[in-house]
Protein backbone atom coordinates (compact mmCIF):
# COMPACT_ATOMS: atom_id res chain seq x y z
CA UNK A 1 0.00 0.00 0.00
CA UNK A 2 1.13 3.57 -0.63
CA UNK A 3 1.96 5.81 2.28
CA UNK A 4 4.31 8.43 3.67
CA UNK A 5 7.67 8.18 1.98
CA UNK A 6 6.20 6.61 -1.15
CA UNK A 7 6.89 8.39 -4.40
CA UNK A 8 3.14 8.38 -5.04
CA UNK A 9 2.09 9.94 -1.72
CA UNK A 10 -0.33 12.78 -2.50
CA UNK A 11 0.76 16.32 -3.09
CA UNK A 12 -0.86 19.12 -1.14
CA UNK A 13 -4.19 20.37 -2.36
CA UNK A 14 -5.87 23.72 -2.48
CA UNK A 15 -9.66 24.07 -2.49
CA UNK A 16 -11.26 21.33 -4.61
CA UNK A 17 -8.33 20.56 -6.90
CA UNK A 18 -6.57 17.20 -7.01
CA UNK A 19 -3.19 16.39 -8.47
CA UNK A 20 -4.62 15.02 -11.75
CA UNK A 21 -7.01 17.85 -12.59
CA UNK A 22 -6.07 20.43 -15.22
CA UNK A 23 -7.28 23.86 -14.18
CA UNK A 24 -9.78 25.29 -16.66
CA UNK A 25 -10.68 21.91 -18.16
CA UNK A 26 -14.10 20.36 -17.42
CA UNK A 27 -13.63 16.63 -16.90
CA UNK A 28 -16.16 13.82 -17.02
CA UNK A 29 -16.92 12.19 -13.67
CA UNK A 30 -18.57 8.92 -12.62
CA UNK A 31 -19.60 8.11 -9.05
CA UNK A 32 -19.65 4.42 -8.12
CA UNK A 33 -22.60 3.62 -5.89
CA UNK A 34 -25.99 5.32 -5.69
CA UNK A 35 -26.62 5.39 -1.95
CA UNK A 36 -26.37 8.13 0.63
CA UNK A 37 -22.63 8.74 0.35
CA UNK A 38 -22.85 8.90 -3.45
CA UNK A 39 -25.64 11.47 -3.26
CA UNK A 40 -23.64 13.51 -0.74
CA UNK A 41 -20.63 13.39 -3.05
CA UNK A 42 -22.83 14.55 -5.94
CA UNK A 43 -23.87 17.56 -3.83
CA UNK A 44 -20.19 18.31 -3.16
CA UNK A 45 -19.54 18.15 -6.91
CA UNK A 46 -22.35 20.65 -7.50
CA UNK A 47 -20.84 22.95 -4.87
CA UNK A 48 -17.43 22.72 -6.55
CA UNK A 49 -18.98 23.53 -9.93
CA UNK A 50 -20.76 26.53 -8.43
CA UNK A 51 -17.33 27.89 -7.52
CA UNK A 52 -15.55 26.86 -10.72
CA UNK A 53 -16.97 24.70 -13.50
CA UNK A 54 -14.83 21.58 -13.02
CA UNK A 55 -16.87 18.40 -13.45
CA UNK A 56 -19.31 17.00 -15.99
CA UNK A 57 -21.12 14.53 -13.73
CA UNK A 58 -22.19 11.70 -16.06
CA UNK A 59 -24.03 9.74 -13.37
CA UNK A 60 -23.87 6.90 -10.89
CA UNK A 61 -22.78 3.31 -11.54
CA UNK A 62 -24.54 0.72 -9.38
CA UNK A 63 -25.04 -3.05 -9.60
CA UNK A 64 -28.70 -2.92 -8.50
CA UNK A 65 -30.58 -3.65 -11.77
CA UNK A 66 -33.68 -1.92 -10.41
CA UNK A 67 -31.79 1.38 -10.45
CA UNK A 68 -30.64 1.28 -14.06
CA UNK A 69 -32.03 4.32 -15.87
CA UNK A 70 -33.49 5.77 -12.66
CA UNK A 71 -32.57 9.25 -11.49
CA UNK A 72 -31.36 9.30 -7.89
CA UNK A 73 -31.25 12.79 -6.43
CA UNK A 74 -31.56 14.12 -10.01
CA UNK A 75 -28.46 12.14 -11.12
CA UNK A 76 -29.01 9.19 -13.50
CA UNK A 77 -27.82 5.66 -12.84
CA UNK A 78 -26.09 4.99 -16.15
CA UNK A 79 -24.98 1.40 -15.71
CA UNK A 80 -23.50 -1.28 -13.44
CA UNK A 81 -20.11 -0.84 -11.82
CA UNK A 82 -18.21 -2.66 -14.57
CA UNK A 83 -19.50 -0.12 -17.10
CA UNK A 84 -16.74 2.15 -15.84
CA UNK A 85 -14.56 0.56 -18.53
CA UNK A 86 -16.91 1.94 -21.20
CA UNK A 87 -15.88 5.48 -20.16
CA UNK A 88 -12.08 5.49 -20.44
CA UNK A 89 -11.86 9.29 -20.31
CA UNK A 90 -13.98 9.72 -17.17
CA UNK A 91 -12.60 10.28 -13.71
CA UNK A 92 -14.05 8.07 -10.96
CA UNK A 93 -14.89 8.25 -7.26
CA UNK A 94 -15.82 5.21 -5.16
CA UNK A 95 -18.85 6.29 -3.12
CA UNK A 96 -19.74 3.24 -1.02
CA UNK A 97 -18.96 2.19 2.53
CA UNK A 98 -21.94 1.60 4.80
CA UNK A 99 -21.01 0.50 8.34
CA UNK A 100 -22.22 -3.03 7.58
CA UNK A 101 -19.83 -3.23 4.60
CA UNK A 102 -17.10 -0.66 5.13
CA UNK A 103 -14.55 -2.67 3.11
CA UNK A 104 -16.56 -2.18 -0.10
CA UNK A 105 -14.48 0.64 -1.61
CA UNK A 106 -11.34 -1.46 -1.45
CA UNK A 107 -13.11 -4.51 -2.90
CA UNK A 108 -14.55 -2.48 -5.78
CA UNK A 109 -11.18 -0.91 -6.51
CA UNK A 110 -9.59 -4.35 -6.78
CA UNK A 111 -12.43 -5.49 -9.03
CA UNK A 112 -12.28 -2.63 -11.55
CA UNK A 113 -8.48 -2.34 -11.36
CA UNK A 114 -8.07 1.29 -12.41
CA UNK A 115 -4.78 3.18 -12.11
CA UNK A 116 -4.58 6.00 -9.59
CA UNK A 117 -4.72 8.67 -12.29
CA UNK A 118 -8.34 7.69 -13.05
CA UNK A 119 -9.53 8.65 -9.58
CA UNK A 120 -10.78 12.12 -8.71
CA UNK A 121 -10.47 13.82 -5.34
CA UNK A 122 -13.54 15.79 -4.26
CA UNK A 123 -13.14 18.49 -1.62
CA UNK A 124 -16.21 20.59 -0.83
CA UNK A 125 -15.47 24.34 -1.10
CA UNK A 126 -16.55 24.78 2.54
CA UNK A 127 -13.67 22.59 3.77
CA UNK A 128 -11.04 24.43 5.82
CA UNK A 129 -7.68 23.01 4.77
CA UNK A 130 -4.35 24.21 6.08
CA UNK A 131 -1.59 24.92 3.59
CA UNK A 132 0.43 21.98 4.96
CA UNK A 133 -2.40 19.43 4.65
CA UNK A 134 -2.51 16.76 1.93
CA UNK A 135 -5.27 14.53 0.53
CA UNK A 136 -4.86 11.42 -1.61
CA UNK A 137 -6.55 10.44 -4.85
CA UNK A 138 -10.08 9.11 -4.64
CA UNK A 139 -10.84 10.74 -1.29
CA UNK A 140 -13.95 12.79 -0.53
CA UNK A 141 -14.15 15.60 2.04
CA UNK A 142 -17.67 16.92 2.62
CA UNK A 143 -18.80 20.32 3.89
CA UNK A 144 -17.32 21.93 7.00
CA UNK A 145 -14.50 19.44 7.45
CA UNK A 146 -11.42 21.01 9.07
CA UNK A 147 -7.79 19.98 8.46
CA UNK A 148 -5.48 22.18 10.51
CA UNK A 149 -1.69 21.73 10.21
CA UNK A 150 0.36 18.88 8.69
CA UNK A 151 -2.65 16.61 8.34
CA UNK A 152 -2.26 13.74 5.87
CA UNK A 153 -5.27 11.96 4.39
CA UNK A 154 -4.61 8.91 2.23
CA UNK A 155 -6.30 7.39 -0.81
CA UNK A 156 -10.03 6.63 -1.03
CA UNK A 157 -10.82 8.09 2.39
CA UNK A 158 -14.38 9.23 3.16
CA UNK A 159 -14.63 12.22 5.53
CA UNK A 160 -18.18 13.24 6.43
CA UNK A 161 -19.40 16.73 7.40
CA UNK A 162 -18.12 18.67 10.42
CA UNK A 163 -15.21 16.33 11.11
CA UNK A 164 -12.09 17.94 12.64
CA UNK A 165 -8.57 16.64 12.03
CA UNK A 166 -6.02 18.56 14.11
CA UNK A 167 -2.25 18.87 13.77
CA UNK A 168 -0.19 15.89 12.60
CA UNK A 169 -3.13 13.54 12.14
CA UNK A 170 -2.55 10.69 9.70
CA UNK A 171 -5.56 8.99 8.07
CA UNK A 172 -4.49 6.01 5.99
CA UNK A 173 -6.07 4.60 2.83
CA UNK A 174 -9.69 3.34 2.79
CA UNK A 175 -10.63 4.80 6.18
CA UNK A 176 -14.11 6.23 6.86
CA UNK A 177 -14.75 9.11 9.28
CA UNK A 178 -18.47 9.67 9.85
CA UNK A 179 -19.95 13.08 10.63
CA UNK A 180 -18.71 15.00 13.65
CA UNK A 181 -15.58 12.93 14.35
CA UNK A 182 -12.92 14.75 16.39
CA UNK A 183 -9.27 13.67 16.22
CA UNK A 184 -6.69 15.04 18.63
CA UNK A 185 -3.19 15.97 17.57
CA UNK A 186 -0.96 13.18 16.31
CA UNK A 187 -3.73 10.58 16.01
CA UNK A 188 -3.23 7.79 13.45
CA UNK A 189 -6.25 6.21 11.77
CA UNK A 190 -4.92 3.04 10.20
CA UNK A 191 -5.96 1.52 6.89
CA UNK A 192 -9.65 0.88 6.46
CA UNK A 193 -10.76 1.84 9.97
CA UNK A 194 -14.35 3.06 10.41
CA UNK A 195 -15.18 5.75 13.00
CA UNK A 196 -18.88 6.31 13.63
CA UNK A 197 -20.57 9.67 14.08
CA UNK A 198 -19.31 11.92 16.89
CA UNK A 199 -16.37 9.71 17.86
CA UNK A 200 -13.61 11.55 19.73
CA UNK A 201 -10.04 10.25 19.82
CA UNK A 202 -7.47 11.42 22.35
CA UNK A 203 -4.24 12.92 21.05
CA UNK A 204 -1.52 10.47 20.08
CA UNK A 205 -3.75 7.39 19.89
CA UNK A 206 -3.71 4.87 17.06
CA UNK A 207 -6.84 3.23 15.68
CA UNK A 208 -5.90 -0.15 14.24
CA UNK A 209 -6.43 -1.27 10.66
CA UNK A 210 -10.00 -2.24 9.73
CA UNK A 211 -11.24 -1.64 13.26
CA UNK A 212 -14.63 -0.04 13.95
CA UNK A 213 -15.40 2.57 16.62
CA UNK A 214 -19.10 2.87 17.52
CA UNK A 215 -20.83 6.23 17.28
CA UNK A 216 -20.36 8.64 20.17
CA UNK A 217 -17.41 6.75 21.62
CA UNK A 218 -14.50 8.43 23.40
CA UNK A 219 -11.20 6.70 22.61
CA UNK A 220 -8.46 7.27 25.20
CA UNK A 221 -5.99 4.50 24.25
CA UNK A 222 -4.78 2.57 21.23
CA UNK A 223 -7.26 0.27 19.49
CA UNK A 224 -5.97 -3.03 18.02
CA UNK A 225 -6.64 -3.97 14.39
CA UNK A 226 -9.96 -5.53 13.35
CA UNK A 227 -11.74 -4.96 16.66
CA UNK A 228 -15.05 -3.25 17.50
CA UNK A 229 -14.77 -0.74 20.33
CA UNK A 230 -17.59 1.28 21.86
CA UNK A 231 -18.35 3.47 24.87
CA UNK A 232 -17.07 6.42 26.88
CA UNK A 233 -14.37 5.58 27.51
CA UNK A 234 -14.33 3.12 24.60
CA UNK A 235 -13.62 -0.54 25.36
CA UNK A 236 -13.19 -3.73 23.37
CA UNK A 237 -16.54 -5.31 22.50
CA UNK A 238 -15.93 -7.98 19.85
CA UNK A 239 -14.25 -8.65 16.52
CA UNK A 240 -15.07 -5.99 13.94
CA UNK A 241 -17.92 -6.89 11.52
CA UNK A 242 -15.66 -7.75 8.59
CA UNK A 243 -16.41 -10.23 5.81
CA UNK A 244 -14.33 -13.41 5.75
CA UNK A 245 -11.33 -13.04 3.51
CA UNK A 246 -11.64 -9.27 3.17
CA UNK A 247 -7.85 -8.88 3.05
CA UNK A 248 -7.39 -11.46 0.29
Amino acid sequence: MKGPGSGNWPVRLRLHLHRWHTVGVVEQLLLIGAGGFARETAEAVRAVNATENTWDLLGFLDDDPALLGVRVGDVPVVGPIDAVHEHPDAMVVLCTGRPDNYVSRRLIAHRIDLPDHRYATIVHPDVSMGSTASVGVGSVLLAQVVLTADVRVGRHVAVMPQTVLTHDVLVQDWATLASGVRLGGGVTISEGAYLGSAVSVREGCTIGAWSMIGMGSVVTRDVPPERLWFGAPARDISPAPLPIGHLA
